[in-house]
């Protein structure tokens, strides 16, 4: 089944912020996500909902609605920054 991914506003900024370089490897990861919301090296958090997922030096959190193949992605950025609210 596949899913559909969903960028928050935030996100969206966080993601158009970002290296060219980089775009490109986020929206591979956002791609393979649609397919499968937890792949393996996901990790569920602890401190908020959802999951994060790593490429490098960059992290993507997101949470997962099963029930509606939804995924939403809340956060793109570097891992020093994207943890902080």
């Amino acid at each position: 089944m596949k899913y559909c991914v969903e960028l928050e506003t935030r996100a969206k900024r966080e993601f158009l912020k970002l290296s060219k370089d980089v775009q490109r490897l986020m929206a591979d990861v956002l791609d393979d996500l649609a397919n499968n919301p937890r792949p393996p090296g996901c990790k569920k958090l602890t401190q908020q909902e959802g999951y994060r997922i790593r490429k490098g030096n960059y992290r993507i959190l997101y949470t997962v609605n099963d029930q509606e193949s939804l995924i939403q992605v809340y956060r793109i950025g570097d891992r020093k920054d994207v943890y902080r609210h």
